[in-house]
């Protein structure tokens, strides 16, 4: 999966230093990301290049991680296109390679959303500072505290003795997935799946169990896998507002997907090989 970085390693503790020429900035604004180099091949600039580049300040960088003993910092100020740095859309990352760049810049992309979204308080609209000890803002008005937000969401793999149930979206995403949804407040883990597969194609479930899970950066999300069996009546009824089709599928007629970098897609493979 997108996280399986091996023997690399993310150390994504708050313990800001310094910058170094070779430590890399993650620049964002409006859901994009500078890149340079071409599709697969990006790469994100280098300190001393966005030094050369665009002048940047030292005080406009927000330390993130390290992977190795490489660090990753954000920048939430806009600069222009040159050199051949443009803006892209962070889907653009999803494949690039190496692997561990890949998830770096997807958690770099969920903490600069985070950050970006709450530069203001929403308590009393006082500028929101960053915590010296800890990864939090915090307003010096009001005193309300933030942490980076992560939302659980359930995906589960539905299954009927030698099939499974793999759905398509109304829009959006276009290849098969298996239903999924976030948790709701005061709901356990177990109450979502049973909601979210009740509500999405009319199935009632039972031995629930845990797989795997997955921070999953393009919703800023924990996703948390689990398969289940049908119990009772197996006719499915889609909810045509969350879905498009919701089918049937022997082992050996599932479709192949194009990536195993989801939890969504080697849930499907585990199934499909017989390794659940």
């Amino acid at each position: 999966m997108l996280q399986d970085i091996e023997p690399y390693v993310l150390d994504n503790q708050y313990c800001p230093r310094p910058p170094q020429d070779n430590d890399y900035i993650f620049i964002y604004h409006n859901n994009q990301v500078i890149f340079g180099g071409e599709v697969q091949e990006l790469q994100l600039p280098k300190y001393c290049d966005v030094l050369m580049i665009w002048q940047v300040k030292l005080e406009q960088l927000v330390y993130l991680f390290s992977v190795d003993d490489i660090a990753f910092y954000l920048m939430l100020h806009k600069v222009p296109e040159t050199n051949g740095y443009s803006y892209h859309i962070i889907q653009a990352f999803r494949d690039i390679q190496p692997k561990w760049m890949s998830f770096a810049v997807a958690t770099a992309t969920h903490l600069g959303a985070w950050y970006d979204c709450n530069r203001y308080c929403g308590k009393c609209a006082g500028k929101m500072e960053q915590k010296s000890d800890e990864r939090a803002l915090f307003c010096p008005k009001c005193s309300l505290r933030k942490y980076p937000q992560i939302s659980p969401v359930i995906i589960v793999g539905i299954i009927d003795g030698e099939r499974i149930l793999l759905t398509k979206y109304a829009s959006g995403y276009d290849r098969y997935a298996l239903v999924a949804g976030f948790v709701e407040i005061g709901e356990t883990l177990e109450d979502a799946v049973r909601r979210e597969i009740k509500e999405e194609v009319g199935l009632n479930v039972c031995n629930i169990r845990y797989y795997k899970s997955q921070p999953w950066a393009f919703s800023q999300s924990l996703l948390m896998g689990f398969f289940a069996d049908v119990y009772g009546d197996d006719n499915v009824t889609i909810d045509k507002r969350e879905l498009s089709e919701a089918t049937w599928f022997h082992r050996e007629d599932i479709p192949k997907g194009y990536t195993t970098i989801s939890l969504t897609w080697t849930m499907i493979e585990a199934f499909r090989n017989k390794n659940i």
